[in-house]
């Protein structure tokens, strides 16, 4: 991915950031009265307002350098959202088992980093690597598997086989 920093936005910055998920839906109102409605985004993408977490000028003075060496607008960053940042439901401990990333077929071996929100998925494209844990059929699975950060996908050594 072009214009991306592999850098994290500072935690005690972003915990007092207001936020979250928004998209981009068109509401037409048609001569009869109904509407038609068009999502112009094919899914959610997250907008954050940092300026309610700044405390004093040493925190303001980190936001500034931040964003200097982002050069505003121009390379993203990772950043953890404080309420979905999570495989788990809320108030649950995560685990191998929270969300299901495919089935096996005995030939594929790549899989993408997803979390479902009652059958709708979010690619999950920066995950923090040491979080990530997987399972095969529901068994966790320690190793057999690499992870790419940056692209969150999951490669395993042997396809995992084909449910009979």
């Amino acid at each position: 991915m072009t214009g991306f920093h592999e850098v994290q936005f500072p935690m005690r910055l972003a915990i007092g950031a207001i936020g979250g998920p928004e998209r981009r839906t068109e509401i037409v109102t048609l001569a009869s009265g109904k509407e038609v409605r068009n999502a112009k985004w094919s899914g959610s993408r997250r907008r954050w307002e940092i300026g309610s977490a700044i405390t004093d000028l040493a925190d303001l003075q980190d936001l500034l350098s931040f964003f200097e060496a982002r050069q505003g607008r121009l390379y993203g960053f990772r950043f953890r959202d404080p309420l979905d940042f999570s495989s788990a439901s809320p108030n649950q401990l995560h685990s191998a088992t929270d969300q299901v990333l495919g089935e096996g077929d005995g030939t594929r071996t790549q899989f993408q980093l997803i979390k479902d929100y009652g059958g709708v998925t979010r690619r999950i494209a920066k995950p923090v690597a040491e979080t990530v844990e997987l399972a095969l059929d529901a068994n966790p699975a320690a190793s057999g598997w690499q992870l790419d950060p940056t692209m969150g996908t999951v490669t395993f050594n042997v396809p995992p086989p084909a449910r009979v």
